[in-house]
């Protein structure tokens, strides 16, 4: 084939040239873009870089321990075949026993302590409880099932490998060789199975429950159709339930492991006398090697081998039947120095209790006085250790400390500059921090469960030293976490530093091996397994490695081809090793504070410290981290769908301690040192700081955000919402203190950092009074409390317990509308008109009353039949009869007649019309105040024309728009609101059914006591409430509360209502005696009922004719004219009788001058009203009138002698 054939075509070169132009244009935007997203990730950790992991926002966890992906099988593969079926086989029970013991912890021990947590105590809901648990109880029965066959398994295997027996094929020589690892992981399962008999036999629930669940389902076997369940399946379940209550609930877990038949087919275990060597030797050494340990405090790891050693004696025991004097003599010594260890959570295990139970010949060795004694041998070891509870703290606190500056110096130094002997000091700080905390961790458990089981009181001291113990706890984790990126290089030189001293000794050892002459078969298996011991050490270390380079190191040794110092060194080197490998999870299973759940009790006394000090408040992180361990251990609660509630009901116990005893004192106290800092000016204890002890709350504020579980505590956030809550609420009380609490925010502000909102609400002046709301929402009691005095607009109050009355004016309203704003003026003539609608329900049954209505008839058809002779005036003496006749028909408890009742009731429809009236001059009297800033009313500027002129901006054209509109409403409202009269044209209103309310009340069985609220007239306000544009103009709103019931008052259907002004002339004779007598009641030292105005019955007389129209009719009476002819008529008999009588009978004298006297109180009081007249033009308007009082103030209703028809007035 020739060249030419393999040449491209230009065009088709340019064309590729062209295609990766765009390819590298592409990756370059590519880049640009990748290198802007990780410039924005460094911009936005820029304030919070830092050199190590804060555990309490960590998005990620950086893991130590490695993980094998390569079987058992293919990593023991050596050419010694018996060997590796040796080794595969323990190798595979021993990873088993690791893995149950996991998933136990993991899995059960929590659902059964957590189990009934958080639930109620009723009998459907332990029964629904249980029904949730039973499926796990089942799966804890197959887990216990198992253990068993793996613990008999391992029996069966050991027996078969120490096999003395002639009928058995022997598979290796094992006479020599000691797999001590094989009994540990034994003892490991035995100690599984007994934390299970206790947590089970302590959990008296579970057992409660269950009984009731059994009765439940033995009712349901009587009748299983009615339930729709089929019978078969219901005994199969019967029998399920009881194989589960025999396994976990009868405390015999334990029992029934160590006493199940352990013989196999043709092989009695109990005859191998190997064995039984072999598992004394492990006793032994074991033994020995604990009591070389053994102090008045163990540490976890000691403390699982006293447990695990109890357990395997006690097997020995049940396998062999043996047992060691000194053996038992070393057991019941460690059960009097240390009466209990804690197992697991709050479960605790008695060591003496447990012998005793499990070794009937133990009762032999203890007295019955020894046995009686060991519950106070608990109480005194409790006491001890709780009396050295705070030394050994602060020997904990120095010890810790110096060990973390240790560590945090020496992981300065650059990993890849490292000697030997920085390896060896990195490797033991890395352990030490690891002991200390398993050390804290077991006293901790020790003491808080041994308290709650022996139910002994705790100090306080002993509460706090025991925080100090979890903080530190917490502290050790927070170190290791904090520097794991430095412990992670350090622990992979570490482990290949030991990793390498190891396999220098075994192969040393291996070459001395060779070059012996004297080869046996031994020998063989020797070679092979130092040969497996370097090849599982050369890869990573896992636990399947190291576990395997343990079991063939045992293997090895079987002529003792290890010298004693390297034994020794390959022991403490192989524990180093596993420690390095899986110190994270050593360390959290010792810096784990689940337990802490079982002893929240003791949180408020700790939170009270803390917040009593006010010292290392960063120590509050390391609880709430301790308590956050909690929530995991919640997690794996099965009593209920989701643990998801008890979680809830644990955070917010938590939350209610540390807010009752830290949060809400703190928000006190810096609400309480911000006022006395405020009112210092006045004469306050002295609050110095250098002569009295004054706490300082910034320590607090200044603290960072807590993390509480998944959400966080802002400290200073939570402060400040106080504060602006606390500021707001007390304001709105109290609007004139608005000053005093803008100067403690800016206070707090300026002393703690804290910025509070402002709660811009209007602010008001000391001579506020009672506020406008406050009125209207109480109209009906204010009504009944408050007198009004019609000629200087005020109310009055009408008794009090202190001693000043209140009043309110025209100035007090104005600043009342100023601080709600004047939409509050048509609220409040709504609900005006609310009030009248229940007294006008009053009102009608009054007047409908048989013994009321039949009197005025007849005081009608007199006056009809004598008007002649009465000159046209209605009678006094007609008048005054009516008065103190309807006395008759009964008083009330207080003394008053009916007629005294009905007048009171007037008095409250006028006192709600002057309230009305005062509004208005209110509404007014703001405006005024409002418009005074603008120069000239008639010639007003426009802003927004100004701001187009300029060429300004959107927003201030808009701003200069909102003004005009401001400005232009003000003028409106005073302008206009200034006009007395003025016809309402917007004015609507509707009743909801088409008969008026009194005719439907007059229908209705002819008693007007049956009247319903809903058949009364709505009022519909022409404008709507809340809007600065509302017209001033209550004038109008006066207008509507006559045109609103008129139609109703004047129907043809309330004809006992046309005679009301026929009552008005004993009312009026009825109110003058009720002043007269208030006023005496001032000059007297008693002045309870005392009164010196009330013009309220005056307007409600006037607004009721005018709502009836019977305002001509009452003029037709001449009332007045009769009360005052009355009145010169008395005079002139007194004058004449006082003119006849002898000047020397003083007694006489005396009585005719309090006679006239009280007559010229009688007609001065009738004189008091100048002009009062009820006007009804084309539209209806009510005019009232000025009233002027004398010089006391005295005014009443009464005789009228000249009226005056005023048009119009400004008040």
């Amino acid at each position: 084939m020739g060249g030419t054939d393999w040449d491209f075509d230009r065009s088709e070169d340019e064309s590729q040239k062209v295609v990766g132009e765009i390819q590298l244009r592409m990756y370059g935007q590519f880049l640009e873009k990748y290198s802007l997203q990780l410039q924005e990730i460094k911009d936005a950790l820029e304030n919070n870089k830092k050199d190590f992991w804060d555990m309490s926002i960590d998005p990620a966890s950086l893991q130590l321990a490695s993980h094998e992906h390569t079987t058992i099988l293919e990593l023991i593969n050596t050419d010694n075949k018996v060997l590796n079926k040796v080794l595969i086989v323990f190798s595979t029970l021993c990873a088993e026993v690791k893995f149950l013991v996991s998933e136990v912890k993991t899995k059960y021990f929590d659902m059964i302590l957590f189990y009934g947590e958080g639930s109620e105590e009723n009998i459907e809901d332990e029964v629904t409880q249980l029904s949730h648990f039973l499926p796990h109880l089942q799966e804890l029965c197959c887990f216990v099932k198992r253990c068993e066959e793996i613990a008999a398994q391992m029996i069966h295997q050991l027996d078969a490998l120490y096999s003395t027996s002639k009928e058995s094929t022997q598979v290796m020589n094992a006479r020599d060789v000691h797999f001590q690892d094989v009994f540990g992981h034994l003892g490991a399962l035995l100690v599984v199975l007994v934390t299970l008999d206790e947590a089970l036999y302590n959990q008296t629930l579970i057992h409660d429950h269950w009984k009731i669940y059994k009765q439940t389902v033995k009712s349901m076997s009587h009748n299983p159709t009615i339930f729709g369940i089929d019978k078969e399946k219901l005994k199969f379940f019967e029998k399920l339930l009881v194989n589960i209550e025999s396994r976990l609930l009868t405390g015999k877990i334990f029992q029934r492991a160590v006493e199940q038949s352990f013989t196999a087919i043709k092989i009695d275990v109990g005859k191998n006398v190997l064995l039984a060597e072999e598992l004394h030797l492990y006793l032994k050494i074991s033994l020995n090697t604990l009591e070389s340990k053994f102090t008045e405090q163990l540490d976890f790891e000691s403390a699982e081998l006293w447990v695990k050693l109890s357990s395997l004696y006690i097997l020995n025991f049940n396998l062999f039947g043996t047992s060691d004097k000194r053996m038992n003599k070393q057991l019941l010594e460690f059960s009097k120095k240390i009466p209990s260890v804690t197992l697991y959570g709050n479960v605790l295990w008695y060591p003496e209790h447990f012998l005793v139970t499990h070794l009937p010949h133990m009762n032999k060795l203890i007295d019955k006085k020894a046995q009686q004694s060991s519950v106070l041998n608990q109480q005194n070891y409790l006491q001890q250790k709780s009396q050295s509870l705070q030394k050994d703290t602060q020997t904990f606190i120095i010890q810790i400390c110096f060990w973390t500056v240790q560590l945090e110096s020496t992981l300065q130094q650059e990993s890849s500059s490292l000697k030997l002997e920085d390896l060896n000091q990195r490797c033991d700080l890395f352990l030490q921090g690891v002991q200390y905390a398993s050390n804290i961790s077991q006293l901790l458990k020790t003491i808080t469960n041994l308290h709650v089981s022996l139910a002994k009181p705790i100090m306080k001291t002993a509460v706090i030293a025991l925080c100090k113990l979890v903080e530190l706890l917490k502290g050790i984790e927070h170190t290791y976490h904090r520097n794991y990126t430095s412990i992670s290089e350090s622990i992979n030189h570490v482990v290949q530093h030991l990793t390498f001293r190891i396999l220098t000794i075994v192969g040393a050892t291996k070459k001395s091996l060779i070059q012996d002459k004297h080869y046996s078969e031994k020998h063989l298996d020797i070679l092979s397994s130092l040969v497996l011991v370097e090849k599982v050490l050369h890869g990573p270390g896992t636990k399947e490695r190291r576990l395997i380079a343990r079991l063939a190191l045992s293997a090895a040794n079987q002529i003792r081809i290890f010298r004693e110092d390297e034994l020794s060194a390959l022991n403490s080197i192989l524990y180093k090793l596993d420690m390095m490998c899986d110190i994270q999870e050593k360390l959290a299973d010792a810096c784990n504070c689940s337990f802490f759940y079982w002893h929240r009790i003791i949180l408020p006394a700790y939170f009270s410290n803390i917040y009593e000090m006010k010292v290392d408040l960063h120590r509050l992180e390391f609880m709430f981290n301790a308590l956050h361990d909690c929530l995991m251990a919640i997690d794996r609660s099965k009593h209920s769908l989701s643990p998801d509630v008890l979680k809830e009901c644990f955070k917010n116990e938590i939350f209610i301690y540390f807010e009752k005893q830290v949060l809400k004192p703190l928000c006190q106290e810096v609400e309480t040192n911000l006022r006395l800092h405020v009112h210092s000016h006045l004469q306050l204890d002295d609050r110095n700081p250098f002569r009295g002890a004054i706490q300082d709350c910034s320590p607090f504020l200044t603290l960072k955000p807590l993390r509480f579980f998944n959400n966080y505590i802002n400290i200073k956030a939570y402060v400040e919402h106080y504060l602006n809550q606390t500021f707001y609420n007390l304001t709105t009380v109290a609007l004139h203190d608005w000053k005093t609490y803008g100067e403690m925010r800016s206070l707090a502000r300026y002393k703690y950092g804290i910025v509070t909102v402002e709660d811009h609400l209007p602010s008001q002046t000391l001579e506020q009074g009672l506020d406008v709301l406050e009125i209207m929402r109480n109209i009906n009691i204010f009504v009944s409390k408050y007198l009004y005095n019609l000629n200087n607009q005020i109310f009055v109050e009408q008794s009090s317990n202190n001693k000043h009355l209140n009043t309110i004016n025209i100035r007090h309203v104005a600043n009342s509308i100023r601080t709600h704003g004047i939409g509050i003026m048509n609220t409040t003539v709504n609900f005006t008109y609310q009030f009248l609608r229940k007294e006008f329900l009053i009102f009608s049954q009054f007047m409908f009353d048989e013994h009321i209505k039949s009197r005025l008839m007849k005081d009608f058809r007199f006056f009809r039949e004598n008007k002649v002779q009465l000159d046209q005036k209605y009678s006094y003496e007609r008048a005054d009869k009516f008065n103190k006749g309807i006395r008759k028909l009964g008083l009330a408890a207080d003394g008053k007649s009916y007629l005294d009742q009905f007048r009171m009731l007037i008095s409250h429809i006028g006192n709600a019309m002057g309230y009305v009236r005062m509004i208005r001059s209110g509404g007014l009297h703001c405006c005024s105040n409002a418009i005074r800033f603008i120069p000239d009313l008639e010639d007003i500027v426009e802003f927004k024309e100004l701001c187009t002129q300029d060429n300004l901006s959107n927003v201030s054209t808009e701003a200069g728009a909102q003004l005009d509109h401001v400005i232009d409403n003000l003028v409106r409202n005073f302008t206009e609101g200034t006009e007395y009269f003025k016809p309402a044209n917007n004015c609507q209103f509707q009743a909801e059914s088409q008969n008026s309310p009194l005719e439907t009340a007059a229908m209705r069985n002819g008693n007007p006591m049956t009247m319903r609220r809903e058949d009364m007239p709505v009022y519909k306000s022409p404008v709507p409430p809340s809007r600065f544009e509302n017209k001033i103009d209550v004038l109008v709103v006066t207008h509507l509360l006559v045109d609103v019931f008129a139609p109703s008052f004047r129907d043809s259907a309330n004809m006992h209502l046309r005679n009301f002004y026929i009552i008005v002339p004993p009312l009026t004779i009825n109110f003058v005696e009720h002043s007269i007598t208030c006023k005496e009641k001032l000059s007297k030292k008693n002045k309870v009922g005392a009164a010196f105005t009330d013009d309220g019955f005056a307007m409600g007389i006037a607004y009721i004719l005018n709502l009836l129209d019977q305002c001509e009719m009452f003029d037709s009476l001449h009332w007045f004219q009769s009360v005052q002819e009355k009145c010169i008529q008395d005079k002139m008999h007194v004058k004449k009788q006082k003119s006849l009588a002898s000047k020397d009978d003083e007694k006489l004298q005396q009585a005719m001058t309090l006679t006239a006297r009280r007559l010229d109180m009688h007609q001065q009081s009738t004189k008091n009203i100048t002009s009062l007249t009820l006007l009804g033009n084309e539209n209806g308007v009510i005019t009232l009138l000025t009233l002027l009082g004398d010089k006391t103030g005295v005014v009443t209703f009464a005789n009228v002698s000249k009226v005056t028809k005023l048009v119009s007035s400004p008040h």
